[in-house]
């Protein structure tokens, strides 16, 4: 997260077999494995913000996030989705959405993912560009990473969380990763990978100033 809320690309942003121009990018792996590894970042203050859950599966809602988040940075793999792959994400028990609203607009999102054994992956997060470095980004990372801890608490067909997991990559800002460790996060796997060097898809043309 660059300022230190520029969001991570997933591995599966950053995969795939290319046939044209390609750009190398290095996969990072990170996890804590007991809540007492979270460092909570310090609420900002003065932005009217608060974090909801979306508790309403709502696939237009959260490809809206994916692309007003993502579009700067080459999240391109959901937008091929169809609406029943996205609407059959958001209904799978222990998918959580948890949106930053300031002053009742949206700024960013946390998307959760319950896996097996009381896995929980941190499947997206980030801040739509306008709302970059305004010191949002911990608070909502620490919020979310809070949220995956106590997620069984709200889905008692779920074992408790024993691990939450992440992706981040260096398409991300200078400060991603430090955001990351800072919040208790530990590195356990590197890996290298190339894909498409795609235009970054929006959300339109001539957004963000491109």
């Amino acid at each position: 997260m660059s300022n230190p809320a520029q969001p991570p690309v997933p591995a599966t942003e950053a995969t795939g077999t290319a046939t044209g121009p390609t750009i190398e990018v290095t996969v990072w792996s990170l996890e804590q494995t007991s809540p007492a590894d979270l460092r909570p970042a310090a609420v900002p203050e003065g932005d009217g913000l608060r974090i909801v859950r979306s508790e309403v599966p709502l696939p237009e809602f959260n490809r809206f996030l994916y692309s007003a988040v993502g579009g700067d940075i080459r999240w391109t793999d959901r937008l091929t989705m169809t609406y029943e792959q996205w609407r059959e994400e958001l209904e799978r028990p222990g998918s959580e959405t948890w949106v930053a609203y300031v002053n009742g607009t949206p700024a960013g999102y946390v998307q959760l993912d319950a896996q097996d054994g009381g896995v929980v992956e941190i499947l997206y997060f980030g801040l739509i560009p306008a709302f970059r470095g305004r010191r949002i980004g911990g608070h909502l990372l620490s919020y979310g990473v809070a949220r995956a801890w106590d997620l069984a608490e709200r889905w008692p067909q779920r074992p408790p969380t024993e691990r939450v997991w992440l992706h981040t990559c260096s398409k991300d800002g200078p400060y991603a990763m430090d955001n990351y460790l800072r919040r208790g996060f530990r590195l356990f796997a590197t890996e290298t990978e190339v894909e498409p060097a795609v235009a970054t898809p929006g959300p339109w043309p001539g957004a963000y100033g491109g």
